[in-house]
């Protein structure tokens, strides 16, 4: 570092490198359950892929009721309510308030960590470079997550990492090659094109690329799927997804403007209306370094499901393994090999086996290429990302590294995340003693389901209490008892079938090519609104108090602060439908 330079100094409990959803999520989970943290992110807005700069879908689980919920969900209802046309200025706006609305979060945007200060098998700073001020900012922290993706804590530090495919028989992985090698999956800059009503002409830039139809066997573009979003134009895994990037951001960049030369003007589509709306200059990473922790989960992790004791997150996506030639073959440029939703994945796979205070969080936890073929997506990301930033406040609290957690935590912190509204595979959310005290009395169907702590629908099982508008829900106890919070689990439809979106990507939290005909999304019409809150006072009689008011968001937690000899909830209205679904109501 040059002492000519300014630099700032921050101590934190926990310092997170890398402000994708996975860096974020990490460092909202372990500020909202009160430890200090430092997010240093080397770009000027959050997301990672997911962002504005890059712009991949974040796609996750697989499969009906399989969604990832905790905080990855709150920003997808907050998006849902605030950007019905899912466009990038307010995503972008969502995410920054997300971070900035955390008093505990101190955010050092356009800062690139570039070095480090070990104290033994410890980091004890990190040090980044911001472009923006010119100044160095120093971060001393207890703990470190690396959630920048490329691992950069990991040359710095000597963490053990892992680099391209393991040999098929390293793991007994059956889709593995024979011979481990250095490939990687590639890199793609991504575009987004904008439907009208009027013609539009394309030129293309002399250094374009040049493709025919038979340049593109198994990637033609399809402007009428509104899933079309070309991530086919893809280069970089036969050689080093790192230090090559700007020469493959050259090539990429060569690509795309090649491939919607093609859409415009080779004959083949009636493109006239379409135009280039969005060109990535920063290119979206599939893989790089994957670090080395207690546990390398594999391919046979995957397809039996991870029943792991410690599972501390899960995934639900296909091994989608992509041709590390990318564009450059004429073979297919991926494969779907199958594999179940969800898979469980252990804490074992989020900290290093050999630096002592470092997390890691994103596609590069701790396993083999074939397993992270399915573990890479953004929505699996981020709850590894809520798995690591509650897990490090265990560990602050506890003065206790991350391998302690599991051998004596594993079960407080899968308790925390669910209680986040983190759903785990295989594992039920405790209920409060409390509520389980209280005799249960509604006019709805089901109140019973309220207590079995499962929080959505799951097969044939709805897990839930239904009722209409006027429906209500008592809690009755036989003698005064104080009641501090209420804590809510409402029916956000995982499904995504109730926001309006018809064909046009339901699921989706952003869309990439602009149909003229796609409609504005809505909040869920399944999630509660509004709600009224009474409790019995001294003379038996209901007393209305503060209750649940404009409500778009899946978990609810409501302060009460009163002690009752009961409590009553009465629906009073949903975001649309006529029955409501409620599948937690805990008293603590």
């Amino acid at each position: 570092m040059n002492t000519n330079l300014k630099g700032i100094y921050h101590k934190v409990d926990l310092c997170v490198v890398g402000g994708g959803l996975a860096g974020m999520c990490a460092a909202v989970a372990a500020a909202r359950h009160g430890i200090k943290v430092a997010l240093m992110h080397d770009r000027p807005v959050y997301g990672g892929n997911a962002s504005s700069e890059i712009r991949m879908w974040v796609c996750g689980a697989h499969g009906k009721n399989n969604r990832e919920t905790g905080i990855i969900e709150e920003i997808a209802l907050e998006t849902l309510y605030r950007n019905p046309y899912r466009r990038y200025p307010m995503w972008d706006a969502i995410l920054f308030e997300l971070i900035n609305n955390e008093k505990n979060i101190t955010p050092i945007l356009n800062c690139s960590c570039n070095d480090i200060e070990m104290d033994g098998s410890k980091i004890k700073k990190v040090i980044g470079w911001q472009t923006t001020t010119q100044c160095y900012h120093i971060i001393e922290a207890k703990l470190f997550a690396d959630c920048s993706g490329d691992s950069i804590l990991a040359p710095l530090s000597g963490a053990e990492y892992r680099w391209g495919r393991e040999s098929r028989n390293e793991f007994g992985e059956s889709i593995a090659p024979e011979q481990a090698d250095k490939k990687t999956m590639g890199l793609s800059c991504l575009i987004q094109a904008r439907e009208t009503d009027k013609k539009h002409t394309f030129i293309a830039p002399s250094w374009a690329r040049k493709f025919t139809k038979e340049d593109l066997p198994y990637r033609l573009p399809d402007m009428n799927d509104p899933e079309e979003n070309f991530w086919y134009m893809e280069l970089g895994g036969e050689g080093d997804t790192i230090h090559d990037t700007e020469k493959l951001r050259d090539e990429l960049i060569s690509i795309a403007y090649g491939i919607w030369d093609f859409v415009k003007n080779s004959g083949e589509y009636d493109a006239d209306n379409w135009e280039l709306d969005f060109v990535g200059f920063l290119p979206g990473k599939r893989e790089s370094r994957r670090y080395v922790g207690d546990y390398i989960m594999n391919q046979n992790d995957v397809i039996d499901g991870g029943h792991f004791d410690d599972i501390a997150a899960y995934g639900g996506w296909t091994m989608d393994d992509h041709n590390p030639a990318g564009i450059n073959t004429k073979d297919k440029p991926n494969i779907f090999h199958p594999a179940p939703s969800p898979f469980g994945i252990p804490y074992r796979c989020l900290y290093s086996v050999n630096i002592e205070n470092l997390y890691f969080a994103g596609r590069n936890i701790s396993v083999t290429h074939t397993a992270m073929s399915a573990s890479r997506v953004m929505a699996t990301c981020a709850l590894l990302g809520q798995a690591v930033g509650t897990a490090s406040t265990i560990a602050i609290k506890n003065d206790v590294t991350p391998r302690e957690i599991s051998e004596k935590y594993i079960c407080e912190l899968q308790q925390m995340l669910m209680d986040d509204d983190c759903w785990l595979p295989y594992c039920k959310t405790k209920i409060s003693e409390l509520t389980k005290s209280a005799t249960i009395t509604s006019t709805g169907e089901d109140a019973e389901l309220l207590l079995n702590g499962i929080e959505r629908h799951y097969g044939d099982d709805k897990n839930c209490w239904s009722g209409k508008i006027g429906d209500t829900v008592t809690f009755s106890f036989d003698s005064e008892k104080a009641i501090n919070e209420v804590r809510f689990v409402f029916n956000s439809d995982l499904n995504r079938e109730t926001t309006g979106a018809g064909k046009y990507i339901p699921e989706k939290m952003n869309t990439c090519n602009v149909h003229k005909n796609a409609p504005a999304l809505n909040v869920p019409k399944t999630l509660v609104k509004d709600m009224k809150i009474e409790i019995k006072n001294a003379d038996d009689k209901w007393q209305e108090i503060d209750g649940i008011k404009e409500n778009h968001q899946r978990l609810v937690k409501i302060k009460i602060g009163k002690t009752t000899k009961a409590i009553r909830f009465t629906l009073i209205s949903t975001n649309g439908n006529e029955i409501a679904d409620i599948y937690s109501i805990d008293l603590r």
